[in-house]
């Protein structure tokens, strides 16, 4: 019996996603994946393989001096798995081997992509050819438009990490060289939207755009992926407006951040890529506080549930910003889409949110013993509170965006943001019901009384 809740359906995507970085540790450590001169710490290997299956971004180390050719093939492996998701590519290994998916596959695959039963043959056949034609068809325009730094290799690696959000790019400034460059941000931002809106709502587009030949059988967006695009929308107009006007009348940026049209690409392009993309068009220490609060709020929120990308997801986003309305109301009820919101789906939001915010404080608590040198007596200081805050909620977020503290981490503070990474890539709430699994129900409930709250 406890076995059998060991390796439950809840239990089973933790155990392949930690599995998953255990061997994309080993072959990162490997000497064939390193530059000549060049090693790998197991430490910060442990960590690259974290942060590219959980798609994040965060490197401590530049992967183009460090890492070889093979090495980089092995990371946009790992990155192709942790964007589609362990247990997808499970069952399509089960499926080319016409075994029958086992139900601790079908289960996690359908809760984790869709949050229902679905037809999961048929459903893994649409999402491939769906990912890797997307993920071809970004890297054919970028290697037509410089097919000089988009060489064939460069442009498949960028195109998967900008439909799977991982935002690893392959130059030490990430994407600065291409900041006005037109093409290039609107072709990434475009990827990293259609990996971040969630493949239930690309299928259903799909379905419309083929009159119901290909995807999902629908005529028109359901509720749920109707919330997801307004509320996709909504984020990144508020984002690229605030970041614009707040780095438009701040004095002094012009040269590091635009200005005019340059400034509003700038802009577009990080409040898509907060959304847990992570690729960076300018330096993060450029921009002012108010900016990177502005892009923690997009960290935190993150995406779509069922798709690359990390945060509370933009669901739960609606419905908390609905409960907090309703309690303004004086309502006893949620409406969205012309629905209630059900009773259970409002306490998940609330635990999520809970989670999340006890996980940013903690770590983030933690983070400033280990890297301002109270824990080893070191005297150094210097690691302002938003730069931890910043570099953590990116992790649990699953971004990538980093105000250039990864490098600097210490043992401790590393250890920190992997676990982070992990948690965020895997769900809290998936970690919290994995957790609860394993325990044993008890069979009576303690009498209830009445206690003063607020």
């Amino acid at each position: 019996m406890q076995r059998n809740r060991l390796f439950s359906p809840l239990t089973w995507p933790v155990f392949s996603f930690l599995g998953a970085i255990a061997a994309g540790a080993v072959l990162l450590c490997l000497p064939v994946s390193h530059q000549a001169g060049q090693t790998l710490s197991v430490t910060d290997a442990c960590f690259l393989a974290t942060s590219a299956v959980c798609v994040t971004g965060l490197s401590p180390v530049d992967i183009t001096a460090v890492l070889s050719p093979f090495g980089l093939w092995v990371l946009l492996l790992l990155i192709q798995l942790g964007g589609l998701g362990v247990m997808t590519y499970t069952s399509i290994i089960f499926l080319l081997w016409r075994h029958h998916v086992p139900f601790t596959s079908r289960e996690a695959v359908s809760q984790a992509l869709l949050g229902g039963d679905f037809n999961l043959r048929a459903f893994l056949r649409q999402i491939v050819a769906l990912v890797f034609g997307i993920e071809a068809s970004t890297a054919v325009l970028l290697f037509l438009h410089d097919p000089v730094f988009f060489h064939p290799f460069s442009a498949v690696f960028h195109a998967v990490s900008a439909f799977c959000n991982a935002g690893f790019a392959l130059s030490p400034g990430n994407l600065m060289d291409f900041r006005d460059d037109v093409v290039v941000n609107l072709v990434i931002a475009g990827s990293i939207i259609l990996g971040g809106i969630g493949f239930g709502v690309l299928r259903e587009f799909l379905g419309i755009a083929s009159g119901g030949r290909l995807g999902a059988p629908v005529r028109r967006l359901s509720r749920f992926s109707r919330l997801v695009v307004k509320t996709t929308f909504f984020l990144l107009l508020m984002g690229t407006v605030l970041i614009f006007g707040i780095e438009f009348y701040r004095a002094g940026n012009e040269q590091s951040v635009g200005d005019g049209l340059d400034l509003l690409l700038v802009s577009f392009f990080h409040a898509v890529s907060a959304r847990t993309a992570g690729f960076t068009t300018v330096d993060m220490l450029s921009l002012s506080e108010a900016s990177l609060m502005v892009l923690m709020a997009l960290m935190f929120v993150g995406a779509g549930p069922g798709s690359c990308a990390g945060g509370i997801k933009v669901v739960t986003f609606r419905v908390l910003a609905g409960y907090v309305a309703a309690q303004f109301r004086g309502d006893t009820q949620i409406v969205l889409e012309k629905r209630g919101v059900p009773r259970e789906n409002v306490t998940r939001a609330l635990t999520l949110f809970f989670l999340y915010s006890m996980l940013i404080a903690v770590s983030a608590f933690l983070l400033s013993i280990t890297e301002n040198g109270i824990l080893h007596r070191t005297g150094q200081e210097g690691i302002s509170l938003l730069q931890i805050l910043f570099e953590e909620v990116s992790a649990l977020g699953t971004v990538g965006l980093s105000v250039n503290l990864t490098p600097d981490l210490s043992l401790e503070g590393k250890c920190i943001i992997i676990f982070s990474m992990f948690a965020g890539r895997v769900g809290l709430l998936s970690l919290l019901m994995a957790v609860q699994s394993l325990q044993s129900r008890k069979a009576y409930t303690v009498a209830e009384a009445q206690l003063p709250i607020g």
